[in-house]
């Protein structure tokens, strides 16, 4: 769904047309060369387009109304999308080329088309040619305004110029976006930087203009498989995001952001950036956690210089090595058919902050009816039992008690007439609990980005936030008595 070619095209009645405006996409014109293969038929030049044009729309030569390689009757017209004929009649055509005709101007674009063009597809099964017109009519709408008319010569020409910079927000890199730009309104031309002026790179699609803000959030998702069996080697994991949002003025703006460790924290490992990063030190990708660590590994400050793009974007991510899960977890879980004796116990790790935004324990049951009569207690939160009978849910709160440690026990009974969700693998006695948690302000390794080490090369002085949660995900707890999976290793996110 890209264009490879796009024209403004202004004439008069009888005489030859004038390009006001053209862009072509080198990227998108690659991979039109190689999905068409054979078929393949290259833009002409910018002067060849204006007499092509006009003749397919019977604009010029008024006194010759029939014109053979354009009104014999063996063709079919398909308006707004015409055929240009670049090597003359007989030759090789351009197709399909769309058109809006207002007053003395043409708007055109040549749409990739992603399907084979023998036998040429019908119109409407090709996305490209709708995307492709909607473009047309937003730039339509953005030159002659509300109003739908022409403006002045001057207003025109103004509009014009400004059409590069409407073209990076609404089409960047020749891939229409679901927006056009406000009828009639011309963006505001771009402040030259004190290093002179600077070209807008095709990848960033607009400027920010208004208060300088630089967010910064790091979320550390930790990962745990705990079997409370000693021939069972518990595993976890823990993968770190740096997300970034920079508002800030300028073409190519230039951000620093450090991430740092406490003295005795493990080294970052695994580490990716994104592709704006300008420079790094290279000893920062060498660790990997498929390798053991020699205790020689780079460990910081992390420093991640970058030129942002507009959107929200993951700076980079990282694996770390913790010595501990922050909740340990036993399930003893026995009994029958129709009833369970449950004991559940969860303790939080004393290295672990006190304080989360929530916690839950999902216990859920397979292959059984829906539950009846559930006589369960526990020492710290409320519990809940699902709407559909087969699932208990631990609200354990934002805090644990002072001991760190909180307990569950009681009997189900499954009583009910509906058969609950069944699970191939939760058969008989094996069963698991699942936690829900996050943690605001902290991370297992101990990486943090410190809000004053966060520079900004900016003439406008900037806001910075950051931020920084530990999320559980995949985080269970098995039956210590029944059948649990056992897994070599955990994959990284």
């Amino acid at each position: 769904m890209s264009v490879r070619a796009l024209w403004i095209i202004s004439h008069d009645k009888g005489e030859a047309g004038t390009v006001r405006f053209s862009r072509r996409y080198a990227t998108v014109e690659h991979r039109a060369k190689l999905l068409a293969g054979t078929h393949y038929v290259a833009v002409p030049e910018d002067r060849a387009i204006p007499q092509l044009l006009l003749t397919e729309l019977g604009l010029v030569e008024p006194d010759k109304p029939y014109v053979a390689m354009r009104d014999d009757c063996a063709r079919q017209q398909h308006s707004p999308a015409v055929e240009l004929r670049v090597d003359g009649p007989g030759g090789r055509t351009l197709w399909p080329v769309l058109t809006i005709t207002q007053g003395k101007l043409i708007l055109a674009c040549l749409p990739l088309v992603e399907a084979p063009l023998e036998p040429r597809p019908p119109l409407p099964s090709l996305a490209s040619v709708s995307h492709g017109l909607a473009l047309l009519s937003g730039l339509q709408g953005f030159l002659c305004g509300p109003a739908g008319k022409l403006p002045e010569p001057e207003v025109l020409a103004s509009r014009l110029a400004a059409l590069p910079s409407v073209l990076l927000r609404i089409c960047p890199l020749g891939t229409p976006l679901d927006k056009a730009p406000q009828s009639g309104v011309t963006p505001a031309p771009v402040a030259p930087s004190p290093g002179g002026t600077q070209k807008q790179p095709a990848w960033k699609a607009g400027l920010h203009r208004g208060r300088a803000v630089v967010s910064v959030a790091l979320t550390e998702m930790v990962r745990s498989m705990q079997y409370g069996n000693r021939s069972r080697q518990d595993l976890w994991d823990v993968y770190g995001t740096v997300t970034c949002k920079c508002e800030v003025e300028g073409v190519l703006p230039n951000v620093t952001v450090t991430l740092t460790l406490p003295p005795n924290g493990s080294p970052l490992q695994d580490i990716l950036v994104h592709p704006c990063v300008t420079s790094l030190d290279a000893s920062m990708l060498t660790a990997s956690s498929i390798d053991d660590s020699d205790g020689s590994a780079f460990s910081g400050p992390y420093k991640f210089p970058f030129s942002p793009p507009l959107e929200s974007f993951r700076l980079c991510s990282y694996t770390s090595q913790v010595p501990v899960p922050p909740i340990l977890g036993s399930y003893q879980l026995k009994g029958e058919e129709n009833q369970l004796k449950l004991n559940v116990g969860l303790k939080l790790h004393e290295s672990v902050k006190n304080s989360f935004e929530y916690c839950e324990a999902h216990l859920p049951f397979f292959n059984r009816n829906q539950m009846g009569n559930v006589d369960v207690k526990v020492s710290s939160g409320q519990l809940e039992v699902s709407k559909e009978k087969n699932l208990l849910v631990w609200i354990i709160g934002q805090k644990f008690p002072k001991s760190r440690e909180v307990t569950l026990d009681g009997t189900v009974h499954f009583s009910g007439q509906l058969p609950g969700p069944t699970d191939p693998l939760c058969t008989d006695l094996t069963a698991y609990i699942k936690l829900y948690f996050r943690v605001p302000d902290l991370t297992l390794s101990g990486c943090c980005v410190d809000q004053h080490s966060v520079q900004v090369y900016s003439s406008a002085k900037s806001k910075i936030v950051t931020s920084r949660e530990l999320v559980s995900s995949e985080y269970y707890i098995w039956n210590s008595t029944g059948d649990a999976p056992v897994s070599s290793g955990l994959l990284m996110l």
